[in-house]
């Protein structure tokens, strides 16, 4: 009970320090099964045990017997069939050709170079070779996005690596599901016709499982046949179902079914798609806390023995320095990513949870099926998988700084409020070559934000998973444009640290209107007009005009006048070659004459003159 106890409560532990010095959580639970594990054997315990000691095949231990591998294999399933609901058809299509040669070019780069690789260094069987190779393709956002979250970085390269390690984790996984599972039914004679059609067989039990339950699945909560108290377990329920079911009628093909049916519910129309997804989120968080200090306790100090040898660093050095830049600049070629861009893009490829999750369940079953070789497969992969990380966790900032892709002025704009008068903004303000992101939980007008060529994001700015998106690393302006004073106030008080570097700004509430004065027009985004006024300014004309502006007398005249017309809102004024908000302006001490001031909504009277 104290073990158990002990993992569950280690495992959110390292969670927690992950989140806290913001770096993959797979190093902590890795380190600290290590730890308790071997490090403790050898060097900590007197009489030489493991403080957790999780035995495959023995009588003693958290899981005796085969109690060990049943939970690895169910607790990947559930984490791969998560993986599968992440992976969407349009953003395959969408996410552009350096993205999608990545994830098929450069998989078969690294699936082929590793796989000679590991062949010819440590002289394995060209099957298991290509095993590690399928296991190593993979990445994974729960890796890239913690070490990338705080290095300010160029829209295209952010975007890149984001998406191959979304795209690529379950993609990698099925790679390594279907070597393996031709491993397993090739036996002593190599790849018969037997084998041939045993593989046949797990393609087809996998896929048709998969495809069959994830239709009756979603067909059951659409028609709400499954009450909403029970719709996450119902669905947990089914997913091990479909594993068991699939193993038994074709042995190893229960992770290829979970993948298959999380990629046809994550692409078919699920009312509570959301919902599964936040719950399968969080499940796969205390399984993989739990799964990967069992497995790291579970190696023996003999396994990282193994690794202890020249070849071990000439693997290494030839996956990171050699195959995985060769694959990124093969995939990138006639792209407009530059020299320094593709090179950044090539030093971070850290390896993630589901290659070394896998690793261990593969390489646990060909240690029992007596498979030559076998014991290097998952010190190898812990091997790339812990290398990677702390060498893309500790270099990856001064990387950037050393070959000048670290952002040194974030000037992209983040307006949360994706509103008519919003979007007419964010159009004005990409038209004079700034970058704006539009956030906002209506998906309509998201929708209409995206037809008219915005970039925007529908997403509730009450998760905290909005800090992750480090496709935002290089927003420093933050303005909240919604109706809802106390959703603005919560934008400013919760987000302004992450993107805010230069100023956090948002619509006075109808409150603050009234009371504004003219001295405290760098208050708010425009202090003396609440969103109703805004809105009202948009009905009036909803175009955004200008005035230029000579004298400072002159500025100060036309902000009072502005003031008072209800129709019309002051929002930017241009001086020199910087564009500045209001509120902004107001508050710097450049001079106030030779400028353009922008605003919407009713022309100024004296215009006509």
């Amino acid at each position: 009970m104290l073990e158990l106890a002990g993992i569950i409560i280690l495992g959110i532990l390292a969670q927690w320090v992950a989140w806290k010095f913001k770096i993959p959580a797979i190093l902590p639970l890795i380190l600290i099964g290590l730890l308790v594990g071997p490090i403790a054997a050898e060097f900590l315990s007197e009489d030489g045990t493991k403080w957790i000691e999780p035995i495959w095949n023995g009588e003693k231990g958290l899981f005796p017997g085969d109690g060990l591998y049943y939970f690895v294999s169910l607790a990947i399933s559930v984490i791969l069939f998560e993986g599968g609901l992440t992976l969407k058809r349009d953003e395959i299509k969408n996410v552009g050709p350096v993205i999608t040669k990545l994830i098929t070019l450069g998989s078969a780069i690294t699936f082929f170079g590793a796989g000679i690789v590991a062949h010819y260094i440590f002289e394995l069987g060209w099957e298991l070779s290509f095993l590690f190779a399928g296991l190593i393709i993979v990445t994974g956002p729960t890796v890239i996005t913690p070490i990338l979250r705080n290095i300010p970085l160029k829209r295209d390269v952010s975007t890149v690596l984001k998406w191959e390690g979304i795209l690529i984790d379950p993609i990698g996984a099925l790679v390594a599901v279907l070597v393996f599972e031709f491993i397993s039914v090739g036996g002593d004679g190599g790849f018969t016709k037997t084998a041939l059609i045993e593989f046949g067989k797990i393609l087809l039990f996998g896929t048709t499982f998969g495809f069959t339950f994830a239709h009756a699945l979603a067909y059951a909560i659409n028609k709400k046949l499954i009450p909403h108290y029970l719709l996450n377990v119902a669905s947990l329920s089914t997913v091990l179902l479909v594993f068991v079911e699939s193993e038994v009628f074709a042995h190893e093909s229960g992770l290829l079914a979970v993948v298959v049916m999380g990629m046809v519910l994550g692409n078919g129309k699920l009312n509570n798609i959301k919902e599964l997804l936040y719950f399968k989120e969080s499940l796969s968080i205390l399984l993989i806390s739990i799964l990967f200090i069992l497995l790291a306790a579970n190696i023996n100090i003999n396994d990282l023995m193994l690794l202890y040898t020249w070849k071990t660093a000439a693997l290494f050095a030839i996956v990171v320095f050699v195959i995985r830049p060769l694959a990124v600049f093969m995939s990138t070629i006639n792209s407009n990513l530059k020299f320094n861009e593709k090179l950044f893009i090539s030093w971070v490829g850290p390896r993630g949870i589901v290659a070394a999750g896998i690793a261990s369940l593969f390489g646990s079953k060909l240690l029992k099926a007596g498979v030559e070789g076998a014991e290097y497969i998952t010190p190898l992969v812990f091997m790339i998988v812990l290398g990677t990380v702390l060498l893309n966790a500790t270099t990856a900032r001064l990387f950037a700084k050393l070959i000048g892709v670290f952002l040194k002025i974030s000037n992209g704009i983040l307006i949360v409020g994706a509103s008519k008068p919003s979007r007419l903004i964010a159009k004005f303000l990409t038209d004079k070559g700034k970058r704006v992101v539009l956030i906002d939980s209506n998906k309509k007008f998201i929708e209409q934000a995206l037809n008219d060529g915005l970039e925007a994001i529908n997403k509730n700015i009450y998760d905290d998973n909005l800090t992750d998106n480090i496709e935002l690393n290089d927003v420093g302006y933050l303005i909240a444009l919604t109706g809802n004073d106390s959703v603005n106030n919560h934008v400013l008080s919760s987000f302004s640290k992450d993107f805010g570097e230069h100023g956090t700004y948002k619509i006075a509430s109808s409150m603050e209107a009234q009371k504004a004065t003219l001295e405290q027009r760098g208050s708010f985004f425009t202090p003396n007009d609440d969103f109703i006024n805004l809105s009202e300014a948009y009905r009036e004309n909803p175009h955004i005009n200008e005035i230029k502006i000579s004298t400072e007398d002159e500025y100060s005249k036309i902000l009072d006048l502005l003031a008072l017309e209800e129709k019309s809102i002051p929002l930017f004024i241009q001086k020199d070659k910087g564009l500045y908000l209001i509120a902004e302006f107001e508050k710097m001490e450049e001079s106030k004459e030779k400028c353009v001031l922008y605003y919407l909504g009713k022309k100024l009277i004296f215009q006509e003159k």
